[in-house]
């Protein structure tokens, strides 16, 4: 019988640290399964049980049945994260419709929960296709996530940080993902996942060495805008982001 444990990645810049030790720890990977997709993909993987634990939006923990989060380490953010924005041609103030990206779960949620409790503004909400993001343009603005966003900095004249739009509303940083598990697992296995994750986090010249990026410093995205460690006051950003989440 496999008992190997099945595990969703996201297939994203900003997951590459954690992930650096994951495939590098031999021992480790001879006891995964190890599945990359975007956000939604591993979200909606987990809820239909095809995978043990996964990299996923934190949107996602009111629909599950069990939840438990795995290591000390998730996507997050203090400030400002550069990945995850609203894009536009024009002032948010002057925007009707907002295309939402396919690919996210929780940025499309926190973009929801921002234009009605910091911007206070009403929009028109439209399910953004695979090339969505050429209809960025007029009163239409897009949220975009992931490495699209990082190219995206380069396009549109409006960019609007969502984390740190949420940082400025509640004065607490921001979790857009975490290794949520749907069931409980070996203490063992978990101790060895938490300790591949963190090796790239402490070890970034390794991990920068293997990646060619011109469009945007990566040391920066990993060092200021990504921000890595679960901390408690991150517990507290999660804890008002799905109480604020239930009144969008």
């Amino acid at each position: 019988m496999d008992k190997r444990i099945r595990v969703g990645a996201v297939s994203y810049l900003n997951t590459k640290p954690l992930l650096f030790g994951v495939r590098n720890d031999v021992a480790l990977l001879e006891r995964i399964d190890l599945i990359e997709d975007y956000p939604a993909r591993i979200a909606e993987m987990l809820l239909k049980d095809e995978i043990d634990v996964g990299l996923i939006p934190v949107a996602v923990l009111p629909k599950m049945k069990e939840s438990y989060i795995l290591t000390d380490y998730c996507i997050g953010a203090e400030a400002e994260v550069a990945s995850v924005c609203i894009f536009s041609e024009q002032p948010i103030k002057n925007i009707t419709h907002v295309l939402l990206d396919y690919q996210s779960c929780t940025s499309v949620n926190l973009a929801k929960v921002l234009l009605k409790h910091y911007w206070k503004k009403k929009v028109i909400f439209i399910d953004g296709g695979i090339d969505f993001r050429t209809q960025i343009k007029g009163h239409t603005a897009g949220v975009v996530i992931g490495d699209r966003a990082l190219e995206q900095r380069n396009i549109s004249p409006f960019v609007y940080d969502l984390a740190g739009t949420w940082k400025k509303m509640t004065g607490l940083p921001f979790i857009f993902a975490a290794w949520i598990a749907n069931k409980s697992l070996d203490a063992n296995f978990i101790a060895a996942f938490n300790q591949a994750n963190g090796y790239g986090v402490r070890h970034l010249v390794e991990v920068l060495a293997n990646i060619h990026y011109p469009i945007y410093d990566l040391h920066k995205y990993y060092t200021e805008n990504i921000s890595y460690l679960l901390t408690d006051e991150k517990r507290k950003g999660l804890e008002q982001f799905l109480s604020l989440l239930n009144n969008v």
